[in-house]
Parts: structure tokens; sequence; C-alpha cells
């Protein structure tokens, strides 16, 4: 990517219009591109995977899905961002995580967020077929935890949220768009 500043905003279409994946994908970009000037263009496109995927490859499916389900929808846009949030039993135990999948005309890249893992009780209600979400919102008796801190905000008290979760994983998806000369290199 052209590290000059551009007079044109490039325009990044997210796959969602959860504020706190916008966010994060908006301050991922800026980050890694901080002479770059964008537009960002929230947008609601289907995942194609359960409500609450449950296995890491089911998650970056949707991840997977959501970029090119934007890329479908706005195809004049320079970049699209897929985030999909995610859980996968591990050992007895629940992990949360989320997959990035950030894509524009000739490349893509993709990223996982840092795994956690969840209380008994929250895993239980999951197991159940209920959405992280919402589990989290019935045990410690909030109200759409989903499109704030999320289950990571709860459990840290804020040292981290599911905002900066998700942005450290954006950062990473970008690495290929950072690097072009590297990534597109020709195999050997």
């Amino acid at each position: 990517m052209d590290q000059q500043i551009m007079d044109k905003p490039l325009t990044v279409v997210v796959a969602s219009k959860n504020p706190v994946k916008v966010s994060a994908a908006a301050e991922g970009l800026q980050r890694m591109f901080p002479n770059l000037h964008f537009t960002v263009k929230p947008i609601s496109v289907p995942s194609g995977v359960s409500d609450q995927p449950m296995t890491d490859k089911e998650t970056m499916q949707g991840a997977l899905n959501r970029v090119n389900n934007a890329f479908e929808a706005h195809p004049d846009a320079d970049y699209w961002v897929g985030l999909e949030g995610g859980v996968e039993s591990l050992q007895g135990e629940l992990a949360a995580f989320a997959w990035i999948v950030v894509r524009n005309q000739s490349m893509v890249g993709k990223a996982r967020s840092g795994a956690f893992f969840l209380p008994r009780a929250v895993r239980e209600l999951v197991e159940q077929g209920i959405e992280l979400g919402t589990a989290d919102d019935m045990i410690f008796s909030r109200n759409n935890s989903k499109q704030a801190g999320g289950a990571i905000g709860i459990l840290t008290d804020n040292v981290l949220d599911r905002k900066e979760l998700y942005e450290q994983a954006v950062v990473l998806a970008l690495v290929p768009f950072k690097n072009e000369a590297l990534y597109c290199q020709a195999s050997q």
C-alpha cells in the first residue's frame, strides 16, 4: 500500500454494523497506515455460518464469507474487512476468539485474535446453543455487551476490551498489505 498521504480517502467496507467491529477495523487500518485517510462504510451482510460459530474453522469461514459478501455488495471500494467472533472447545473448556479477513482487489490478509477461556457458567449456556453475547448478558446482568467491551471486557474489568482484541487482529491481518513485496513474490 502506498504510504504517501493521499488526497482522496480510501473506502473501506466493514462487513458489520456492530460499532465495536467497525471501530476495531477503522483504528487497526489507521494504526498500520497513519499517512492514509479512510472512509469507513459499515454494512450488514450474512456470515453464512451459525450465529455462534463453534469451531475455529467455522469462525474463519464466517469472516471469509463476510468479507466476500461485502465485496459483492460494494465492489467499488478499496478494502473490505470481515470480522467473526467464535468459540472452540479445547480440553473441556471453551475458548473465545475472532478471525479477521482484510481484502483488496489483489490481496487477502487473515489473522486470529488472542484467545481466552470462558467461565463455566458462560460455557454451559453457549454449549446449549445461546450466543456468547447473550450468555454474557445473562450471567453478568448486562445489556448488549457484544456491542461494548464483550466477554473479555467484562472478565478483565476493561483492562482489555473486545475492540482492542479485534483491533490487534486487524493489524495482524494487514501485515501482507504493509509488506506487499514480500507477500506477492512469485513462488520459486
